[in-house]
């Protein structure tokens, strides 16, 4: 996937998966009212992350 030079709002949190898509080009936001807010107002459905992360 290609990343995004300007960091998105996940670049501010604690959680090393989170920050590991911190670049991407989907606009993610972290579990709180922000998101819930912004969901509701644009009438969309809430996609949940389970932050699974894995090293091979």
């Amino acid at each position: 996937m290609p990343t995004n030079n300007k960091p998105t709002r996940l670049i501010a949190e604690k959680s090393p998966f989170l920050l590991q898509h911190a670049h991407n080009p989907v606009d993610w936001h972290p579990w709180g009212e922000e998101a819930f807010e912004k969901a509701k107002r644009e009438n969309k459905p809430i996609l949940v992350s389970m932050g699974y992360s894995t090293c091979h």
